[in-house]
């Protein structure tokens, strides 16, 4: 299922920036082609196909987004965990300066006996 949304999710980026790209613009075509609408999209231009497929592919890019949204936090509330990198890198981190401490602590307890012996 995550597979086939990555790739909906995928096609609909590059036929938006395609889309996007074809619009016409002050000068005629857009940037992609020069030249008038008319010689490539017929005589009333490509004004109503490509603002409607440009919608179209939105709407999916939309919905594709809202689906990745909707999975990730089924999974966070399933896992009840940080699954961000960001907090398992802080939490790894702080749990590593715990321990040295400790350790630290051990050791500076130990030599601080040592020398009360001596």
């Amino acid at each position: 299922m995550n597979t086939l949304l990555i790739t909906i999710h995928l096609i609909a980026c590059i036929s938006l920036i395609g889309l996007v790209l074809l619009q016409p613009g002050q000068e005629g075509m857009g940037v992609v082609f020069g030249g008038s609408s008319s010689s490539f999209f017929g005589s009333s231009g490509a004004g109503g196909l490509l603002v409607k497929l440009t919608v179209f592919m939105a709407v999916i890019f939309f919905a594709t987004s809202l689906g990745f949204t909707y999975k990730q936090a089924q999974r966070q509330s399933a896992s009840q965990e940080p699954s961000s990198v960001v907090l398992e890198k802080k939490e790894e981190k702080s749990q590593d300066k715990g321990q040295k401490a400790g350790q630290q602590s051990q050791t500076g307890a130990s030599e601080s006996g040592q020398e009360q012996q001596q």
